[in-house]
């Protein structure tokens, strides 16, 4: 039996060399050019927009007086933030998947957050003290135990000069949870100072003599009006309170001119400082 003759037909074939037809490439460009541009425009208008408002922030803290380091750091932590969800966002849009990312974000926040846990509390602390402002550089302060000239104020830590001269450093932490003293925030301050005269001394005389002496002081300020009043019947003494009031910055000059010159005055009246007797009591044989 004879077989069917099949007649060859010429079929032409537009085949690129290189194996992509123009067909390919043009859904290649549609497929990964377009989420590119995107992702691109995505970008520049992100980093258009958290440039902006990173100069928003900054001059809205210029009205409201904050402190130039709480400022850099706010300003760099809102820049840095919003640039890590500009990337995010334009890792999406180029089809890259984001959910692990984000775990992974997450995941090394927490290890962070735990191994930094005292330091983040005194972080905490360091910005409620430079936005709240209880005391600034210079202030005298008295806090954990501790009283000084403010000389700084960083993000974690506060540095005294104590009046012995010495920088006490305290953490942030524990000095926006306690108790703070400012010395300065009035502008004025009272020395107490304690003088015990004898129970037979004339006590008006003691009183008009140290009154005196403290109006004499220039340092000494006359509003409010320094006084010497009775405090206790102690005894073997009735105990005066002397009390001049000063700026902040005379303070140990006030008080220990005070001290000094109680004494110099009461030696120049008669009057006497009573001092412990003991009494000696012995049995007779």
């Amino acid at each position: 039996m004879q077989e069917p003759i099949v007649e060859a037909k010429n079929v032409d074939v537009n085949i690129d060399p290189s194996g992509f037809s123009i067909e390919n490439l043009t859904g290649y460009a549609l497929e990964y050019g377009v989420p590119l541009l995107k992702a691109i425009l995505i970008y520049i208008i992100g980093a258009f927009i958290i440039k902006k408002l990173v100069k928003l922030v900054s001059k809205l803290m210029d009205k409201k007086d904050y402190d130039l380091t709480l400022k850099k750091f706010l300003t760099n932590l809102i820049k840095w933030v919003l640039t890590i969800l500009l990337v995010v966002t334009v890792a999406g849009t180029l089809g890259i998947e984001t959910a692990s990312f984000a775990a992974i974000l997450a995941a090394a926040g927490l290890a962070i957050g735990l191994a930094l846990q005292g330091s983040l509390s005194n972080f905490a602390g360091g910005v409620l003290i430079l936005i709240f402002k209880p005391y600034k550089i210079g202030d005298l302060i008295e806090a954990q135990g501790e009283l000084g000239a403010v000389k700084e104020i960083d993000i974690l830590v506060t540095k005294l000069i104590t009046p012995a001269n010495k920088l006490a450093i305290i953490p942030n932490g524990p000095m926006a949870n306690g108790n703070i003293v400012n010395y300065t925030a009035e502008g004025k301050m009272r020395v107490d100072t304690t003088v015990g005269i004898g129970y037979g001394e004339d006590m008006k005389q003691a009183k008009d003599a140290l009154l005196a002496m403290l109006e004499s002081n220039p340092k000494v300020l006359k509003d409010p009006a320094p006084s010497v009043n009775v405090s206790e019947l102690a005894e073997s003494s009735v105990n005066l309170a002397v009390r001049p009031y000063c700026t902040p910055e005379d303070y140990w000059d006030v008080y220990f001119w005070t001290i000094e010159n109680t004494k110099l005055v009461l030696d120049r009246e008669k009057i006497e400082i009573p001092y412990p007797h003991a009494v000696e009591i012995q049995k007779e044989a």
